[in-house]
């Protein structure tokens, strides 16, 4: 793959930069798996990493879990980070691809773009022998600013405006059976199916079996395959807006322009009755 410090880079680009740039360890886990991210991060890490919790650096007021905090929240965290406005940042998590896509997005929308997610994370890492470690990092003092980039994230209204405009395509990362409403929803009250007229690319299916993310060639013609337009505005949701951001992501290193996520994802949008859904 070509590395590139604003999408995605190779576990050898970061182990021969390890020195100069910020590393975050972004796990996440769904309530169902009972792991513990933080637990798992304190024994052990890449060395100098520091540890992105999802659910606290977020909105306090959101109407589903971890949407993206106010900037002033999300730049007070980073500061506590030691990272000042503009240092490369390389996230990683421990599912080789999964929930560092949405850190990844998170800087981005605030801005931030030299940010980078480590291809194949935590899993190749260790695969390759690199250097862990077990210690809490030095963390130096840093001045951060955040001006959020709205073109990168869309709302409830502004998705439920696109069903009727047809100004954007909803692109539903959620597998095949919980898009279809055959499969039950993992969180509790929220209805069955997909918002009306979205097409379902499940996050799986734009990464190889180790977790790496395809090639561009590639991604494009999984984005095609499943009837997407890739010439026409897209907008990706999941179920809470977490493997959202791994399609954001594919779309980008795909070279599509004009993408955004739905921060609320099928998590809010399941939940009220008073939105269409389809099934099937």
């Amino acid at each position: 793959m070509a590395d590139d410090p604003k999408t995605l880079v190779s576990t050898a680009w970061l182990a021969e930069r390890l020195a100069e740039v910020i590393v975050l360890d972004a796990t996440w886990y769904l309530p169902t798996e009972n792991r513990d991210a933080r637990a798992e991060y304190d024994a052990m890490h890449i060395p100098g990493a520091r540890f992105f919790d999802l659910d606290a650096i977020s909105d306090p007021d959101g109407q589903s879990s971890h949407m993206a905090p106010p900037p002033a929240l999300f730049a007070k965290a980073m500061e506590d980070f030691g990272i000042r406005t503009g240092k490369q940042v390389v996230v990683y998590d421990t599912a080789g691809l999964f929930s560092a896509a949405r850190v990844w997005w998170l800087f981005r929308l605030m801005g931030h773009e030299n940010v980078a997610v480590l291809d194949g994370g935590f899993p190749k890492w260790r695969a390759e022998c690199l250097p862990v470690s077990a210690e809490a990092p030095e963390i130096a003092p840093a001045e951060y600013t955040a001006t959020q980039n709205n073109t990168l994230v869309r709302n409830k209204a502004e998705v439920a405006a696109t069903l009727d405009t047809g100004s954007a395509q909803i692109v539903d990362a959620r597998a095949a059976a919980r898009f279809r409403g055959d499969a039950p929803e993992p969180r509790a009250g929220l209805r069955a199916g997909h918002i009306p007229g979205a097409k379902n690319v499940p996050y799986g299916a734009v990464l190889t079996e180790a977790k790496t993310m395809l090639p561009p060639e590639q991604l494009r013609q999984v984005f095609t395959g499943a009837g997407v337009d890739l010439t026409r505005p897209i907008i990706t949701s999941c179920g809470s807006g977490v493997t959202a951001a791994v399609l954001f992501l594919a779309l980008e290193r795909a070279g599509h322009q004009g993408h955004a996520l739905y921060d609320g994802s099928w998590a809010e949008w399941g939940a009220d009755a008073s939105l269409p859904l389809e099934q099937g």
